[in-house]
């Protein structure tokens, strides 16, 4: 019996094969298809949009932040005095009048009065 590569003459029984793979048809009158840019599935318009809003909550906590420690003499004087036009609304000045009880105080207390 002769040998054919579909054929096996042992058994008589031809051997399945594999699918068979058909390229897929594209009409001319279809959508055209592209993929995406992306990064780890970001694509840049998303990634601006989480962008923009992880911006805005950051800036409201930061300006939370800035006038809820406000009243800190550090953050009031180094932060708070040097912005323009309301820095002078954080300005403390100390009378004069508590400054020379103060002094008088320090002074009893070191003499031992």
């Amino acid at each position: 019996m002769g040998n054919n590569g579909d054929f096996h003459v042992s058994t008589g029984i031809t051997p399945p094969k594999g699918p068979v793979s058909y390229s897929t048809y594209k009409s001319p009158y279809g959508p055209k298809y592209k993929i995406q840019p992306n990064i780890a599935g970001w694509t840049p318009k998303a990634a601006s949009k989480v962008g923009l809003t992880l911006a805005g909550f950051g800036a409201t906590a930061g300006f939370f932040a800035l006038f809820f420690f406000s009243d800190i003499p550090r953050v009031r004087n180094d932060i708070m005095v040097k912005i323009p036009i309301i820095g002078d609304r954080w300005r403390k000045e100390i009378p004069a009048s508590d400054n020379a009880r103060r002094k008088k105080i320090l002074t009893w207390q070191i003499v031992g009065l």
